[in-house]
């Protein structure tokens, strides 16, 4: 065999390796949100984790949620100032679930309503401009159980979750509804806000199956 016969199989070679090695990554999935992706008091029986479970090893789930913060950029706590906002960007994500939107019904929050639509257009435009182009789901919000902390169910309900339906149409991103899926959870909600570990891993179910519904990459 020539040199350069030898040399082209090492390089064929190599570059099956490199390949193979690539499609073994797993696939990265954002999980960005409040209290309730956070996991408020569940320790390691968060969604999120409760998602890596079903989703298993093809797939690399991290936790980005941050107990009450807000979407709306002149909230009390806006998720926009948090380094999580950055850090979940450079990780470059490659499935991005958005579940906000509950502390942005207080009514010290949503007397600025007017800017919650433009926001969250905004916030789902940032990672759409992300290298990897991920694919972009937004939650609507469940169901508060409970007034607790200043979280109103009717402004969730009859004001926020058309606004959130309409971004997800004006941006083409897909639309995860948990208030429709989880409006019979009561008993799972120990606050009447925050989900309890059953409460999480019915939660963690409803995305996957809405995850499983779309095509996604494919890993070796």
């Amino acid at each position: 065999m020539h040199k350069w016969q030898a040399l082209i199989l090492l390089i064929v070679f190599l570059g099956g390796v490199f390949k193979g090695n690539a499609q073994q990554q797993p696939i990265r999935v954002a999980c960005v949100g409040n209290s309730i992706t956070e996991g408020y008091g569940l320790g390691d029986s968060t969604y999120p984790k409760q998602l890596q479970r079903i989703l298993g090893n093809g797939y690399e789930v991290r936790n980005y949620g941050l107990g009450g913060r807000t979407l709306l950029k002149t909230g009390d706590h806006p998720y926009w100032q948090e380094k999580a906002f950055q850090e979940v960007q450079k990780w470059n994500p490659q499935i991005v679930i958005i579940e906000l939107g509950t502390n942005d019904s207080k009514p010290w929050n949503w007397k600025d309503s007017l800017h919650f639509m433009p926001n969250y257009l905004e916030f789902v435009e940032t990672f759409k401009h992300l290298p990897s182009h991920p694919d972009i789901y937004l939650c609507l919000p469940p169901p508060a159980f409970s007034d607790k902390f200043g979280i109103r169910n009717k402004v969730i309900h009859q004001q926020e979750i058309p606004i959130i339906k309409r971004v997800a149409k004006i941006e083409k991103v897909h639309l995860i509804n948990l208030y429709k899926a989880m409006q019979h959870d009561e008993q799972n909600f120990y606050d009447g806000i925050h989900p309890n570990q059953l409460g999480a891993v019915h939660m963690a179910e409803i995305i996957a199956h809405s995850l499983q519904l779309k095509t996604l990459p494919k890993v070796q």
